[in-house]
């Protein structure tokens, strides 16, 4: 574990992966139960779309807004981890079932979903693509070391439309070549005032409050706290319910795409 020089809580976790994931090993149930048992106020329930290989059925995500929006005593968005398909920005979930979601994150999976460009361009493209599509949430882990772009274009664009960048966990342990990167683009971000959530990438509820890592790196360079927008859960709420033009309650009871502009 790292000496942190501060301590920087993230009660609203915004990215695990429940076993409907074959390589994720816990329930949405044993997720809320460790949120509760570490204080956590949020998560998100953000599986993997349809295009990766171990991804399940995509009623999964139709289904959700069967679960709980409060299971004990946590507050559970129930959305995906999208994946990024092709360089217009494509997402392996279409429009229906993306409408129908509470969060969503859109990523690249270089080994799977969209193999790498040879040129950086073609990446930044794709980003600014993708941020064009009115239900994403979050671009997630964009520090791939073979999926470089053109981080202030991307940064800009993210800021205008009210996109969250993420910094990921997870990346320090398995794509620790990739840290730099996530550095790079952090500082970028505190310089434009682009808001980012700290995500555990949790493929199991023990990785749930695993953050050290990534907040390690953010107090190395002084990142501000205030564009960390998953601290709390009225935090996380109040950016996403008033980039959509709605309340938060009309949010959480599924009114949550007018698509007007941040």
């Amino acid at each position: 574990m790292n000496n942190l020089k501060k301590e920087i809580k993230i009660l609203a976790q915004t990215h695990t992966h429940t076993i409907y994931s074959p390589h994720a090993y816990s329930t949405i149930a044993e997720y809320a139960k460790t949120a509760s048992d570490e204080g956590l106020e949020l998560i998100a329930i953000t599986d993997h779309g349809p295009a990766m290989h171990d991804s399940g059925h995509i009623w999964h995500f139709l289904n959700m807004n069967i679960l709980p929006r409060e299971i004990f005593g946590v507050c559970v968005l129930r959305g995906c981890e999208a994946n990024i398909i092709d360089y217009e920005g494509k997402l392996d979930m279409e429009e229906g079932y993306l409408k129908r979601l509470d969060f969503v994150i859109a990523s690249v999976h270089t080994t799977s979903t969209l193999r790498p460009s040879s040129n950086d361009d073609d990446h930044t493209n794709t980003y600014l693509k993708v941020l064009d599509n009115p239900y994403v949430d979050v671009i997630g882990h964009p520090g791939w070391h073979d999926f470089r772009f053109d981080i202030d274009k991307v940064l800009k664009k993210a800021k205008e439309k009210g996109v969250l960048i993420e910094i990921n966990a997870h990346t320090a342990t398995t794509r620790p070549k990739n840290m730099e990167i996530c550095r790079e683009i952090a500082k970028k971000c505190a310089e434009l005032g682009v808001g980012i959530v700290v995500g555990a990438d949790a493929h199991c509820s023990f990785e749930l409050t695993k953050l050290d890592d990534a907040l390690s790196m953010l107090y190395s360079i002084d990142f501000p706290e205030e564009l960390i927008m998953n601290t709390t859960k009225d935090k996380l709420l109040n950016h996403i319910s008033k980039r959509r033009g709605v309340t938060i309650e009309e949010y959480l009871i599924g009114k949550t795409r007018s698509l007007e502009k941040f």
